[in-house]
């Protein structure tokens, strides 16, 4: 089991630590069940991640491309910059206290999201969590590679102009992408494949440099832009600003699409807390990661998006866009390049190890930690994810699907471990297929939560589609991962108090 390390937890003192495992990998036990286990999905031997790095890891998270995307797509709404902060920020709180809630039995157990949801769905019946999970980071990962190839296409189209026309996916393309997109998706798809192969030691460097680069970066920009309009700014970015209770409502579905978009990482957040250590070390980093850090986020989204009216005679909301504005050629590389760098920091962390834990669970025998990664990898590149996710409509559409999938499976988590379970694990029995293990069920599975999460399912994708198709709008649907949670939650709760779960009767 896990053991608590002895280095003092001082986030000021952690920035300049010296380089530590990120976790040290213990063999499985010979009593754990080979079909249940290998070396990655075994709970660790020793936990060291320390508030610094929880904190570089919402770093990553947040400063992307795809997050100053669904920040700006904020204003197409009809709210003004002050509402938008205001969204962004009460969203973000809310993300915290789920993370902090999820993040408790995996540092507890030291064992990453599959393996916890062992004990809700049970020992083999946790493969469908982790299916669902996995399927929808390729899909993230894709995105995000997409985004950061947008980027690098500003660098190669500065240095070599006349590559113009091989970036036209009307004149040179295929599928929907040109063929200098796909080169940049290549060299972007190949680099992170390299940087996640080289183990979580190298992903935890990468990340605690990737988050503070970003921050540079947008703080050169916002000021810039600042400076470029006197500081003359108009903050009502709308051109069609809402008051009154249509104000209140179009904010508190702003705020549940920032929750939408956090929704994959909030879920598999275990992934990573199973390396705090301490569980107030995990608390204390998502404190500074995701308020604290999101404050500053929002104020440079807000400024630097305000500021671009002035500048451009236009509202920027793409970060990419705005560089690529810029005369000069060392500053466009130096953002484009950043922007790079910040958003593979996102899709390692959240959509690229997260899958790979997911995948190697399916058989751990079989499929490694790095074989899963790369089962991501390849899948996101089918999905073409060029195609769906280029205007704002796409984006909250696309939001309200994934939350839609994700919000029932952390509803059933979040109350088997705390309203069922309270707050008590037996790791050992997450590794046997005996039939007296805790976490056995019926073959494997527990019907109650499978039940649970088919109802929830259901009724939170349909409150996704069924307003499409009907006409009827989208506000429901920003809502869709807050009413799979919701019914999750519920349906569990009491099914599996009648069912008897917490005794193993289920």
């Amino acid at each position: 089991m896990a053991t608590e390390s002895r280095v003092p937890d001082d986030l000021v003192q952690a920035a300049g630590y010296p380089a530590e495992p990120a976790g040290t990998l213990a063999p499985p036990p010979r009593d754990y069940h080979p079909r249940l286990t290998n070396q990655d999905l075994a709970p660790l031997k020793e936990q060291t991640w320390r508030s610094y790095n929880i904190f570089a890891f919402w770093m990553s998270d947040v400063h992307s491309v795809g997050g100053y995307l669904t920040a700006g797509s904020l204003f197409a709404l009809g709210l003004t910059s002050w509402q938008v902060f205001v969204c962004l920020i009460a969203g973000i709180c809310i993300v915290q206290f789920f993370c902090n809630l999820v993040a408790k039995p995996s540092q507890q157990a030291g064992v990453p999201y599959p393996v916890i949801s062992r004990v809700s769905f049970g020992v083999l019946g946790a493969n469908i969590p982790a299916i669902i999970r996995g399927l929808i980071a390729v899909a993230w990962y894709g995105v995000q590679t997409f985004l950061a190839a947008e980027s690098l296409n500003i660098v190669f189209l500065k240095l070599w102009p006349a590559l113009g026309p091989w970036a036209d996916a009307k004149v040179h393309g295929f599928a929907g992408l040109s063929a200098l997109g796909y080169v940049s998706f290549a060299i972007l798809w190949v680099a992170q494949a390299a940087l996640f192969w080289r183990g979580m030691e190298t992903i935890r460097k990468f990340i605690d440099l990737a988050g503070p680069a970003v921050y540079v970066t947008m703080l050169l920009l916002c000021g810039y832009l600042l400076v470029k309009s006197g500081f003359h700014i108009d903050l009502n970015l709308s051109n069609h600003t809402l008051t009154g209770w249509a104000a209140i409502g179009t904010m508190l579905s702003a705020i549940a699409l920032v929750v939408s978009y956090f929704s994959g990482p909030m879920l598999n957040f275990g992934d990573f807390a199973r390396y705090g250590n301490s569980f107030k070390s995990v608390r204390r980093g998502n404190f500074w990661g995701l308020p604290i850090n999101f404050v500053f986020f929002s104020l440079l989204t807000v400024l630097t998006a305000g500021a671009t009216v002035p500048v451009y005679g236009e509202l920027l909301t793409d970060p990419i866009k705005t560089v690529e504005r810029i005369d000069s050629t060392f500053a466009i590389l130096l953002g484009a390049l950043t922007f790079v760098t910040a958003t593979v920091g996102i899709n390692i962390v959240a959509n690229f190890i997260s899958p790979a834990f997911d995948f190697s669970h399916v058989s751990p025998q079989k499929i490694s930690w790095r074989m899963g990664g790369m089962i991501a990898a390849v899948g996101s590149v089918l999905l073409t994810p060029w195609n769906w996710y280029n205007n704002d409509t796409a984006i909250h559409y696309t939001l309200g699907i994934l939350g839609a999938l994700i919000g029932p499976l952390f509803g059933i988590l979040i109350a088997d471990f705390y309203l069922i379970r309270k707050q008590k694990l037996l790791v050992g029995d997450m590794f046997t297929l005996d039939k007296d293990g805790a976490y056995y069920y019926r073959k494997g599975y527990n019907p109650v939560a499978i039940r649970s999460v088919i109802v929830a399912g259901v009724v939170s994708v349909a409150s996704v589609l069924v307003p499409r198709w009907i006409g009827e709008g989208l506000w429901i649907s920003d809502y869709s991962w807050f009413i799979g949670c919701g019914v999750g939650f519920a349906i569990y709760t009491v099914l599996a108090r009648r069912a008897g779960v917490a005794q193993g009767q289920a």
